[in-house]
């Protein structure tokens, strides 16, 4: 033990030795650094306080290029603005806030007829854009007054001209499908359909769905048409191309297709006309106040007697359809019928139109009509309580029930057209399928 405490004790003056040469070495090398940090410390701030500074003023001619844009800022330079028909807009409001302020303009814009229809056709939401300067001088203006049209008013040679032009709409095909809770016009509208489209829908099936009373809660239908667009908007509805309807369990299918004559029709996807040669009813949509009947008590009358037509109730002035191609056989007043409309079909066939308001324009007697057009008015001229249309179907001079009766259908689709036909009703299938349990889309 004291042979290691001794050992141990021995080495000690060894160890110090090293241990204070390492202090000097490390000594000598800390001198650079403290250097360094002297002289940092020592370096003199130089006096920028007394610097002497003068202003020096001189003309310099700026390149061609950028004075004519330095002129060009400083002119009374033209600019566009776009703006919005707002509800209670007039043409004054409108011009202000598009900073139009000279006479002249204003005074053309109200006076001028190429450019009156600004003022009188303002529809809120329509844009507007005009070009005018700062101080209020028109140079251009544009609006769209109608879906198709524009009014573009420039000024030519410091007079101002007015042209309306044809707006060039892009088409598109959209789709919808909806059910029915309440009514077609409420399914149509959730499904965000136009209300042409509807009307299209139920005229389209009129021959197999009566639109008055068959429609029942859960029915659904599908529908793919035609429509064009203005800057990014739809503005113009078109055609159904194609459509189905599901009524009380029972579908109804239906596709557009062009003769080569030209002609139109829908028919179902084996080929079989959707047109009948008569409409079920004359008017698009209305309620059946009364029908036909052997026997009814007459409410004017007081007695009881037979009814042979049908009443469709409906506002004064509803449009009344021919609801077949005929001649006009009758048209004037007669008896409890008031202003009536009598129409004579091959076959010894004859449909009454009765208590009308007025006629169509132009209406006479021998007078070719087509199914569809317009030939008189609802109203309560003769024997009536309201506004309604009496409406009967005859043949051979006996009264049958317009809503009971089997109507016949035009031709089918010739076997030389069908395969054609069936090519092209294939896709919009498929689509309709896509379309069940859907709301809407679009194919562009």
């Amino acid at each position: 033990m004291q042979q290691g405490k001794s050992g141990i004790l021995a080495q000690n003056p060894a160890t110090q030795e090293r241990k204070l040469r390492l202090r000097w070495l490390l000594g000598v090398s800390s001198i650079p650094l403290f250097g360094i940090i002297t002289a940092f410390g020592i370096a003199p701030q130089i006096a920028d306080q007394n610097i002497p500074v003068a202003t020096i003023v001189e003309n310099i001619s700026l390149p061609e290029q950028l004075a004519a844009i330095e002129a060009a800022t400083t002119e009374n330079h033209p600019y566009w603005q776009a703006d919005q028909v707002r509800k209670d807009d007039t043409l004054a409001s409108l011009l202000e806030r598009l900073n139009v302020r000279n006479d002249d303009a204003i005074d053309f814009l109200r006076r001028a007829p190429e450019a009156r229809a600004l003022a009188s056709q303002l529809r809120p939401g329509r844009s507007i854009v005009a070009k005018t300067s700062e101080d209020g001088r028109l140079y251009e203006l544009h609006y769209q007054p109608g879906v198709d049209t524009s009014l573009d008013i420039r000024l030519v040679n410091g007079a101002y001209q007015a042209e309306q032009s044809q707006v060039a709409l892009e088409n598109h095909i959209q789709m919808g499908s909806a059910e029915i809770r309440s009514s077609l016009f409420a399914a149509t509208d959730d499904a965000n359909i136009p209300d042409s489209i509807a009307i299209q829908l139920a005229e389209i099936f009129s021959s197999d769905i009566d639109f008055h009373f068959d429609l029942r809660k859960g029915d659904r239908f599908s529908v793919i048409y035609e429509a064009g667009y203005s800057n990014g908007e739809m503005v113009k509805p078109g055609r159904i191309l194609a459509a189905e309807f599901v009524n009380q369990g029972e579908t109804y299918q239906a596709m557009l297709y062009q003769e080569a004559d030209g002609q139109s029709n829908y028919y179902t996807p084996d080929g079989k006309s959707l047109k009948k040669s008569f409409l079920r009813s004359p008017l698009e949509f209305s309620r059946i106040s009364s029908g036909f009947s052997l026997a009814r008590f007459h409410p004017v009358l007081q007695k009881w007697r037979a009814h042979k037509g049908v009443d469709y109730a409906a506002p004064t002035g509803t449009r009344v359809k021919a609801t077949a191609d005929g001649t006009v056989a009758f048209v004037g007043t007669q008896g409890g019928y008031g202003n009536v409309v009598m129409l004579q079909y091959p076959g010894d066939i004859t449909t009454v139109y009765g208590h009308l308001s007025r006629f169509a324009p132009g209406l006479r007697k021998g007078q070719k009509v087509s199914q569809g057009d317009v030939i008189g008015q609802v109203g309560m001229s003769g024997i009536a309580t309201g506004p309604h249309l009496h409406y009967e179907f005859r043949i051979r001079g006996e009264h049958r029930d317009p809503l009971k009766m089997a109507l016949p259908s035009v031709p089918p689709i010739t076997a030389h057209n069908l395969a054609a036909f069936q090519q092209q009703a294939q896709p919009r299938l498929s689509q309709l399928a896509l379309l069940r349990g859907t709301q809407t889309a679009s194919l562009d």
